[in-house]
């Protein structure tokens, strides 16, 4: 004989799982968090003010990176967000202000953004917060100057900060958390492109020269690299025969730039991996094919300076823009062994380029009809939501 149910036996059940969400372990809901990506995580914690409150002890994956659009007129002081998980969706950031409008983005460091207004000071700006951080004067200390390879860090949770960028090739200077002007690092002139990674200032010469500098402490400190290992390369990059693509030279009345038809090095920066070790990349055009690629060339590594030719990430992508490389995994939307950056000519594309296929492909074509948009930078988001 079947046994009878109580009549409110459903509706106990619906009233007890209502309220199990609310009440998962710590533990429980740790574990759903750290496996969330990005948006994932801040939709999650929207659930209840419970998961709200756990969130803000959890980290995340956030090693997958998005691409930020700015606006193209002056007006409007919204970007729009797009993440390579949910393919053919953008998001709108809150309004940032007038000021933010008429400011230019000049690096990304998590969610923060390095801003240069129309006086050439600068300031940091949290891009879903709205929080700002402002920086000594640059105008007033140098005048109309060049801000040139400028790079930063910020803590999320203390707001410390350091900001450095090169005067021209004159000389590179910093800024720390409570500083009131920008300080000289010595012998730091003729800079070619600089990154910021675990309080470390990586430095790059037109030279060729390789600097680190150590920001753990009060005074940024150089350190030493040990220059007797051997290189496994000495040779400078240059453009190999077979891809000159050479051409038999012509009778003709008046000269020809042949440098529109062989490939030319576009841009030259440099990138820390996950491991530590500092790559150079040569950015190549090839102008017949209209597209880049790109050679790799490891110049430093566990304390020694080197040179020598690299032909695959494994299983990191670079983000050029931002200097670095980060673990990739195909399924979540970025590419191992791969080059994501924008077009620093057109900065409106972004793109991507194996070194599997040794081909470049541009990345997400929307249609931005309703929002007139000027460039475009690759970022990885930050957790700084989840301390509100």
């Amino acid at each position: 004989m079947k046994k009878k149910l109580n009549p409110n036996y459903h509706k106990r059940l619906r009233g007890e799982a209502s309220k199990s969400w609310s009440d998962l372990p710590f533990d429980l809901l740790n574990l759903v968090f750290e496996r969330l990506s990005f948006a994932d995580f801040q939709r999650a914690k929207s659930v209840c003010s419970s998961w709200r409150s756990s969130s803000r002890q959890c980290v995340p994956k956030n090693h997958i990176p998005w691409v930020l659009r700015f606006p193209q007129n002056n007006e409007n002081s919204s970007c729009m967000l797009f993440n390579p998980e949910e393919k053919d969706k953008l998001y709108k950031t809150q309004d940032l202000g007038l000021e933010f409008a008429k400011s230019s983005c000049m690096k990304t460091y998590g969610s923060w953004l390095l801003m240069q207004n129309l006086q050439s000071n600068l300031f940091i700006v949290n891009l879903f917060t709205g929080e700002r951080i402002n920086l000594p004067p640059v105008e007033s200390q140098f005048g109309m100057t060049k801000i040139q390879s400028p790079v930063f860090w910020i803590d999320e949770k203390t707001k410390d900060h350091v900001v450095s960028w090169a005067r021209s090739k004159k000389c590179v200077v910093y800024s720390k958390t409570g500083d009131n002007s920008w300080n000289k690092i010595p012998k730091s002139s003729g800079c070619l492109d600089m990154v910021y990674k675990d309080h470390k200032l990586y430095f790059s010469s037109y030279s060729g020269k390789v600097k680190i500098f150590d920001f753990s402490g009060e005074i940024p400190q150089q350190i030493v690299i040990d220059t007797t290992r051997k290189s496994t390369a000495c040779r400078q990059p240059s453009l190999s025969c077979e891809e000159k693509h050479i051409v038999p030279p012509l009778v003709i009345l008046k000269p020809i730039d042949y440098s529109v038809h062989w490939p030319s090095i576009d841009a030259t920066n440099i990138v820390v991996t996950v491991t530590g070790d500092v790559l150079k990349v040569v950015k190549v055009w090839t102008y017949w094919s209209r597209s880049w690629s790109f050679r790799l060339y490891k110049v430093y590594s566990l304390g020694f300076k080197q040179h020598e030719q690299v032909y695959s990430l494994g299983d990191e992508a670079m983000l050029l823009d931002l200097g670095i490389t980060v673990l990739a995994n195909d399924n979540d939307g970025i590419r191992r062994n791969s080059i994501y950056f924008s077009d620093c000519k057109n900065t409106n594309k972004v793109f991507h380029f194996s070194f599997e296929t040794r081909k470049m492909e541009r990345l997400h074509k929307f249609d931005c009809s309703s929002v007139q948009l000027s460039s475009s930078q690759w970022f990885l988001p930050s957790n700084s939501l989840r301390h509100d």
